[in-house]
């Protein structure tokens, strides 16, 4: 056990308590949530930065870390939809959660054809996990803020993380189309 890992094992604790804050019948509660997914979001960027930099990358690590941002993102997102149960809030939490099904799926076949490195992160990848994270947090906490209309600069994040979501899944399909198609005539 490393400290890379150790922080992602973290972020897997803090899914249940996250959960059980949320649903707190306290005033504070979503602030207190709010600082639990961030601080969630905090070791999902400190762990890769020092699993690079302490040269521990590991391959419990590299299975565990999207999983843990997955796990953590899909609770997330069910919450807020169980708190907001319109169609402005489904819609994007649908996308977003199957986008991460869907790459996941293809990512492990890509890796079953050796080809695991046609679908690696890619620059929108990284945009709509910084999107997703701040729409996130800031729809966890809800309230406005210094006559600031919390709520609604968080549904427009979430609608862009969404966006950024289908863009980056077309990219990984169409970088993964060759090689499942070469694949297919295999067979």
């Amino acid at each position: 056990m490393n400290i890379p890992n150790s922080l992602t094992l973290l972020r897997i604790v803090l899914i249940p308590i996250f959960v059980l804050v949320f649903y707190l019948p306290l005033e504070m509660a979503n602030i207190i949530a709010c600082v639990i997914f961030t601080v969630a979001a905090v070791t999902d960027i400190l762990d890769g930065y020092l699993a690079r930099k302490l040269k521990q990358i590991s391959p419990l690590g590299a299975f565990l870390d999207p999983v843990a941002d997955k796990l953590m993102v899909a609770v997330v997102l069910v919450c807020l939809v169980q708190r907001d149960s319109s169609l402005l809030m489904a819609l994007p939490a649908a996308v977003i959660i199957g986008r991460e099904i869907t790459v996941s799926a293809l990512r492990e076949w890509m890796a079953e054809l050796g080809a695991r490195s046609k679908v690696a992160v890619s620059g929108y990848g990284k945009f709509k996990t910084i999107a997703q994270m701040v729409a996130l947090g800031i729809l966890v906490y809800h309230d406005d803020l210094l006559g600031l209309p919390i709520y609604a600069l968080g549904m427009i994040l979430l609608y862009i993380a969404a966006a950024l979501t289908l863009l980056s899944m077309f990219q990984y399909l169409s970088s993964a189309w060759p090689k499942l198609r070469e694949s297919n005539k295999k067979q």
